[in-house]
């Protein structure tokens, strides 16, 4: 009975996606990135930048913040294109196939930690849609339902995930034109435009852009499993920046404008946008655009999470570690309070992957010329790319420079413009150096 049950299942694994057998196109990918990411942990995001901010200089640091970061996005995605592989096979060829390892296991609980938050997000929102309709409340049961849905949709694999994506993009793009529409007949734009900034969540020019940008690289490690089912490599590059750009825009500025008129309004802020807009009788459609948007995204963490676990242990079925991630981010969800340091988390998982994704673009794309061999990242023993004993110590050295530098450019000393593109550039820099000529012999260059 079970394996009758599993037939139904994704059959996702790490072999190359054979290339008749790719199934997004422009539209696909535009609608893919744009559902990943008008979600409701960017909205929160924008919601960080105002009042802090003034408005305009907000929407300006998200567009630049947003068409920047995007861009090692797109170069991962392309890798995957080309060789069909996930992101953390693709890790292989610049850590070694031990060495992925490290990066896979991050990744898994990193993308385990999105999806308690965005479950209790998709909880709360559709826990206030029923309330509001029914009157019946249940925070707790209504999480449970919505992890729930999210599980039985990716243990149908990508084919199932592009489905719900497409729908569910053209979906959100109505509810939150009708979201701006409604907020347009309560208050005026010109009053938001020109409120003066007052300091709430402790948010400079600065650290906007390093939160924008690091919510670009959040979405890094998902690149490749997704954009290896593109047609060509013009879909993957076109399609991952119109629609990630596009959406920033839109959630960080639907964040950002509830932010703006709660305060000029003389609301209390909180982490629920819907609660914010009922204050003027348009809670019920913004709940419906957070349900929406959560649900499309967690599906998309649950099933990277699981083809990461997947390069730990290759030869486990793709619905096992699928089953059992999400009934961890069902069990993570309950978690009290996950939502009161997630300023601290986006910026964590900035100086966690901008540093790890720095050495993989440039060891594909500078040390090796934008090829890997298939053959050889697939293999047991990583053929060329085995390094020394599995572990290449370039990589691991340009990343403990890159994540030293994240954190003190962060944390202790903060740089006024942003910490993450000169984390990027120096730790590629540096990894370039260090993989031709310090520890790593000429001869195992491909």
């Amino acid at each position: 009975m079970l394996k009758n049950l599993t037939q139904h299942f994704g059959q996702d694994g790490l072999a190359p996606t054979d290339p008749s057998h790719r199934s997004l196109g422009l539209g696909g990918t535009t609608a893919l990135w744009l559902g990943a990411n008008v979600v409701v942990t960017t909205i929160l995001t924008g919601m960080l930048l105002v009042p802090d901010l003034t408005f305009i200089n907000a929407m300006l640091i998200v567009l630049i913040g947003s068409g920047l970061g995007i861009l090692p996005l797109v170069l991962v995605g392309l890798m995957g294109q080309r060789t069909g592989l996930t992101t953390m096979v693709l890790a292989r060829g610049s850590y070694g196939p031990l060495g992925a390892k490290l990066p896979s296991l991050v990744n898994l609980l990193t993308l385990l930690a999105w999806s308690w938050i965005q479950a209790l997000l998709a909880g709360m929102s559709l826990n206030y849609a029923v309330e509001h309709l029914t009157g019946y409340s249940n925070l707790a049961l209504f999480t449970i339902l919505c992890e729930t849905l999210v599980l039985l949709i990716a243990l149908r694999g990508h084919l199932g995930i592009e489905r719900v994506e497409s729908w569910a993009a053209v979906g959100m793009l109505l509810l939150c034109g009708a979201v701006f529409y409604a907020m347009g007949q309560h208050f005026e734009f010109s009053a938001l435009i020109d409120m003066a900034p007052q300091s709430r969540n402790e948010i400079t020019p600065g650290i906007a852009f390093d939160i924008v940008i690091a919510t670009a690289f959040s979405w890094i490690p998902l690149a490749a499993d997704y954009n290896r089912n593109c047609r060509s490599q013009g879909v993957a590059a076109v399609g991952t920046w119109l629609g990630y750009v596009a959406a920033t825009l839109l959630a960080m500025g639907l964040g950002a404008t509830v932010s703006g008129f709660s305060v000029l309004s003389g609301q209390e802020q909180t982490y629920d946008p819907a609660v914010l807009l009922s204050g003027f009788g348009f809670g019920l459609p913004a709940a419906i655009v957070v349900f929406l948007s959560v649900m499309t995204t967690n599906v998309m963490c649950v099933y990277s999470a699981s083809l990461s676990y997947l390069n730990i242990s290759p030869k486990t079925a793709f619905w096992k570690p699928a089953l059992a991630i999400g009934v961890l981010s069902i069990l993570g969800s309950q978690i009290p309070g996950i939502l009161d340091n997630f300023q601290s988390f986006l910026l964590i998982i900035g100086s966690v992957f901008i540093p790890a994704f720095a050495v993989l673009i440039a060891d594909y794309f500078l040390i090796h010329r934008a090829h890997y061999d298939v053959d050889d990242l697939l293999s047991e023993d990583g053929g060329r790319y085995r390094y020394l004993a599995g572990i290449n110590p370039a990589a691991f050295a340009a990343y403990a420079l890159g994540a030293a530098l994240a954190y003190y450019w962060g944390w202790v000393s903060p740089l006024s413009f942003g910490a993450s593109l000169p984390v990027f550039l120096l730790t590629a820099a540096s990894y370039s150096v260090l993989r031709r000529w310090v520890l790593v012999p000429k001869a195992q260059l491909a």
